[in-house]
Formats: structure tokens, C-alpha cells, sequence
């Protein structure tokens, strides 16, 4: 069992909101893009943003889950290119993209003081993990976005 101090306490819970924004937000923006290809990514991402949830709650309850030594590959999420039927289609989906993107930073943020904060060097790690999966969700936002011309 691990005692968690009130800063971390309080820390939780912003992270907690965060990722609740970052479910609703994908699970919504699954169902209203254009592309099929973006559809698919935010309903992983979703599934991933869940699985953050989850391990946040386990934290709040004293609990310090065990993470995988390493991250998963995304490099197996398709971020290729869609043939927009219309150019205001794809200026639908960059919105959504430029949403999410703007999203993943902040919880990134949240994620890196976090990381800081903790006394637990296993909570750290719990935390570092979970900022690398983020990390990867921007990353792979910005290659949807580059193979559909809709980065600047």
C-alpha cells in the first residue's frame, strides 16, 4: 500500500480530469471524423487514454501498478494518407487533429511535473510510462496530419 501525500493527491486528480477529457474527447471525435483512418486512430488512442484512467484510479486507491519495461509499438497505428472526398472534409479532421494534439501537450505537461512531484520512484516510473504513451498519441496525430498535408 502506498501513502500518497496531498500534493500527490491533488496531482491525481488533475491527471485523473485529464485523462477523462482525453477519452471523451477521442470517443466523440471517433464518431464525427471524415476519415475512416482518423476514426480508427482516436478509438485506439481512446482505449489507450482508458487504460491511463484505470492505472491513475489504482494510484489514487495506494495502489502502484507495474508497467511494461517498454512502450508498445504505435509505429503499427495506420496514420496514412485518406482521400479526402472534399476540402472541407479535411479541414474538419485537421481541426479534430489540431485539438487533440493541442490536448496531448498539456496532459504531457501535466505528466512531466507529475513525474517531479512524486516521492516513489515507482510511481515515477508509473508516470513516465504513461507521459511516453501520450507522447506517442502526439506523434502519431503529427503523422496523420504530415501524410495529409494538413500540418504547417
Amino acid at each position: 500500500m502506498n501513502t500518497l501525500s496531498s500534493k500527490e493527491t491533488s496531482l491525481l486528480k488533475d491527471l485523473k480530469g485529464q485523462e477523462q477529457l482525453c477519452i471523451d474527447k477521442y470517443t466523440k471525435y471517433s464518431t464525427e471524423a471524415k476519415s475512416t483512418v482518423l476514426s480508427q486512430l482516436f478509438s485506439s488512442m481512446a482505449k489507450t487514454e482508458e487504460n491511463h484512467l484505470k492505472t491513475i484510479n489504482e494510484m489514487m486507491s495506494g495502489n502502484v501498478p507495474v508497467m511494461p519495461q517498454t512502450l508498445e509499438n504505435s509505429n503499427n497505428q495506420n496514420t496514412s494518407a485518406f482521400s479526402y472526398t472534399s476540402e472541407e472534409d479535411k479541414k474538419h479532421d485537421a481541426f479534430l487533429c489540431t485539438d487533440m494534439l493541442a490536448t496531448e501537450k498539456h496532459a504531457s505537461a501535466l505528466y512531466d511535473v507529475s513525474v517531479f512531484e512524486f516521492v516513489s520512484p515507482e510511481n515515477r516510473r508509473t508516470l513516465n510510462h504513461i507521459q511516453a504513451e501520450e507522447q506517442q498519441h502526439g506523434e502519431q496525430l503529427y503523422k496523420y496530419m504530415n501524410n495529409n498535408n494538413m500540418y504547417n
